[in-house]
């Protein structure tokens, strides 16, 4: 073969490789396809289960004197259409509990008129009811996702605990929590500038919006010297709170009969009185809070005494146990049922904050009595509650050790 037909043969077999490969390429390998704007779709936005891309969207709240038909009449519903939902919802929601401040989305035509055609109404943070206002009408309840985030709050002191709280941007409410789940051993109207607490806890939202509160699953406050810490734990279907040893939180008697008030006057075998203008003994604590605020029993009992007994005024007189009883006087009113004879529990409420008999102004006049002796209810040591179960022990500190271990990582 010569040199010539030796280089055209070379040059056929590079074209056919070429050939070949272009085939392979075009038949086996395809281009991955690009997404430009045009044709990018986004994920839908949806509202109450409702998919609001197409409609205009607005929200607003209840205002007073506000109800269904003259909201939705100012978005061209007639009055036929009205009545028929009235009747539509009946098994559904009652629309004459529909309360100025709660609020409202209207879902309207994207156009210059700006018909509704959906009416959505927000009963709580949690529920909503939709007023379906097309051709069917129809109406259906539905509620929010609520989403829980375990959080944790530490700080110290200053001020109120509710003021607290406020100031460092807590939520109020968790101070009512510590205070309800501590009030039968840290004294909250005796609570001081330093005083520290540890918390943590479930946070609930809906979006991004809080809506309050869930569970508190470990707390730790500093009072007075000493520490004092509180594990929730479900011992044989009961939830309760215990310190770090297994011993309820609760105890016999709560360490106040009223709620976030103050101390006027303490236990004193010689105090001034503001009205006779004489020194006498005061056996027992005053606090001083607004007329009408609640009054509690601080354990169980029977009324052995409920009625007007002079300087004391309108009185309550409480036997709990052969030892101990408590007295509750110049109360306003007494709570419905409350008589002599009757049982009443731990926390209820047995009376109301008045000014009645020898008093300057509204206040509680609250005494123990043990074995006949008046007490100090400031000093008094309350009976202990149901530590865990033995069973339940060592459960009980295997769970709480997480816990126990993130309150000490929170630095104050």
């Amino acid at each position: 073969m010569t040199h010539k037909n030796k280089r055209l043969l070379e040059i056929i077999f590079l074209v056919l490789s070429s050939l070949l490969i272009i085939y392979i390429a075009a038949t086996f390998i395809r281009p991955k396809k690009i997404l430009s704007d045009e044709n990018y779709l986004p994920e839908p936005r949806i509202e109450f289960g409702i998919v609001v891309d197409s409609f205009q969207v607005v929200k607003n709240e209840v205002q007073e004197g506000e109800n269904l038909s003259s909201i939705l009449s100012r978005y061209h519903i007639d009055g036929t259409a009205i009545d028929k939902l009235n009747k539509a919802s009946d098994t559904v929601f009652d629309v004459r509990k529909i309360r100025a401040g709660n609020r409202y989305t209207v879902l309207t035509t994207n156009d210059k008129q700006k018909k509704a055609l959906y009416f959505i109404y927000e009963p709580s943070d949690t529920a909503y009811v939709v007023f379906n206002l097309k051709d069917t009408l129809d109406v259906y309840a539905g509620q929010n996702r609520v989403t829980v985030k375990k959080q944790t709050a530490e700080g110290v002191i200053k001020g109120s605990l509710w003021g607290t709280f406020e100031s460092l941007k807590i939520d109020p409410n968790l101070a009512i929590s510590l205070s309800e789940i501590f009030q039968w051993t840290i004294d909250f109207y005796a609570i001081k500038e330093g005083d520290q607490f540890k918390v943590s806890y479930d946070q609930l939202f809906v979006g991004n919006k809080s809506i309050g509160m869930g569970s508190i699953y470990s707390a730790w406050f500093y009072h007075n010297g000493k520490p004092y810490f509180a594990f929730r734990f479900n011992d044989n279907g009961v939830v309760g709170y215990y310190d770090e040893l297994g011993n309820s939180v609760k105890r016999g008697f709560l360490k106040a009969p009223l709620k976030f008030t103050r101390i006027s006057s303490r236990f004193s075998n010689s105090r001034f009185h503001p009205v006779l203008r004489i020194f006498r003994p005061h056996h027992g604590v005053d606090y001083a809070a607004p007329r009408g605020t609640p009054v509690h029993a601080i354990g169980n009992a029977t009324v052995i005494q409920a009625g007007f007994i002079g300087g004391g005024g309108n009185a309550i007189r409480l036997k709990h146990t052969a030892s101990f009883e408590t007295s509750y006087m110049h109360l306003s009113a007494f709570a419905a049922g409350i008589h002599k004879g009757v049982h009443v529990n731990q926390g209820q409420v047995i009376g109301y904050v008045g000014s009645s008999g020898l008093a300057t102004g509204p206040h509680l006049d609250f005494r123990i009595y043990k074995s006949g002796v008046a007490v100090d209810p400031l000093k008094m040591i309350s009976p202990p509650g149901t530590p865990v179960s033995q069973k339940n022990l060592a459960l009980f500190t295997k769970q709480i050790l997480p816990e126990k271990v993130k309150l000490d990582a929170l630095k104050i």
